[in-house]
């Protein structure tokens, strides 16, 4: 999974990609346009099952975060920007809320609903060259010749011009399967989901779960496949460089109680349709990262092709379960181990098991 970090310049971007990949960025490199990095994603359930079966490797499911760099006007019409955008499955948006005199907003004032619309329209206006440019040249195909497919694509990117004319992202229309189909290639950035990150200043960090309201930022919520996560993004950055205990108890001392890290992370799941399952042996006990409604077979697929391709049966057992038996054997005994075929919908928190021939 590959989350594009973007916002205007001054935010706060390189402060949150820094926090999510602990990654060590020198004077130099914090000045590079672009940073790619990767997060390990937080989850006590895996690291339960690896103290219960004390595997020679814990792997934990990973995103990866690209921090893109300041979006300005026009920024949007640098094709090296875009192949880069286009390959995200998602995007957080930071979005300026602290004061600080030192580092003036672009804009000259703070204005988290102004910032946000300025860079979705910068979106819009890229997917919108596209359609156009799409649109000229089916029409001139149809002139020449009557085809059906065709003419089903120009009537559904004419509604998504339409749409990004009346200034609405992509994202908030409903598409259907054979739509969402055709419109795959195109990657239009406005149809990404969108995760805004609130970067509030340190004076807000007891008040962080009241912070959308308090700065009525309701509307941003309320967008469809959208979603709002505040952070303190300076104290978010010295937890991140601080070990486990000590971050504990630094943030015991501010009122927090989850990391930005896992704020983001959960919230980014949770608007991309995503889902964890384990497998759990003495080699190994792994997290992985599928969509939900993912069936058995594909899952399977996942953890290794052969597995997929020689699928028998999946033994299926709750996480809490498994530890509440202390063993696979001794959850078969309590009748918790559920035998499920192909096209079992693997759910959030099974461990799972593959049988499989070859």
């Amino acid at each position: 999974m590959r989350t594009g970090i973007i916002g205007l310049p001054k935010v706060g971007k390189t402060s949150l990609f820094k926090i999510l990949t602990h990654a060590h960025l020198d004077a130099k490199a914090e000045h590079l346009p672009t940073h790619v990095g990767v997060a390990r994603v937080p989850d006590p359930r895996l690291d339960r099952l690896a103290a219960l079966y004390k595997p020679r490797k814990v792997t934990h499911a990973l995103v990866e975060y690209v921090d893109v760099g300041g979006l300005v006007r026009d920024r949007a019409k640098d094709s090296a920007f875009l192949t880069l955008l286009r390959e995200v499955e998602a995007l957080a948006h930071v979005v300026r809320v602290f004061e600080n005199p030192a580092v003036p907003p672009i804009s000259g004032r703070i204005d988290p609903v102004g910032d946000a619309q300025t860079l979705e329209l910068e979106l819009m206006l890229s997917d919108l060259d596209q359609i156009t440019r799409r649109i000229d040249r089916l029409e001139k195909d149809l002139k020449k010749k009557k085809d059906p497919w065709l003419e089903r694509e120009l009537a559904l990117l004419t509604r998504c011009r339409a749409a990004i004319e009346a200034e609405r992202p992509l994202r908030e229309l409903e598409f259907s399967h054979e739509d969402q189909k055709m419109l795959t290639g195109f990657m239009f950035l406005s149809q990404r989901p969108m995760l805004y990150v609130l970067n509030l200043g340190d004076d807000e960090v007891e008040e962080i779960e009241t912070a959308v309201e308090r700065h009525k930022l309701g509307p941003l919520a309320a967008q469809p496949n959208t979603a709002v996560v505040p952070i303190c993004g300076r104290i978010e950055s010295e937890l991140a460089d601080l070990a486990d205990a000590d971050a504990a108890e630094l943030m015991g001392a501010y009122g927090l109680k989850e990391l930005g890290l896992d704020r983001l992370i959960h919230a980014t799941y949770k608007l991309l349709g995503l889902v964890s399952f384990f497998t759990v042996a003495e080699a190994e006990v792994r997290a992985w990262t599928i969509r939900k409604g993912t069936t058995a077979l594909k899952a399977a697929g996942v953890v290794h092709t052969d597995f997929e391709r020689g699928f028998i049966r999946a033994e299926v057992v709750r996480w809490d379960d498994l530890l509440a038996a202390g063993s696979l054997a001794a959850a078969r005994e309590r009748g918790k181990v559920k035998l499920e075929g192909k096209e079992y919908v693997v759910e959030e928190g099974d461990v799972i098991l593959f049988r499989h021939s070859g």
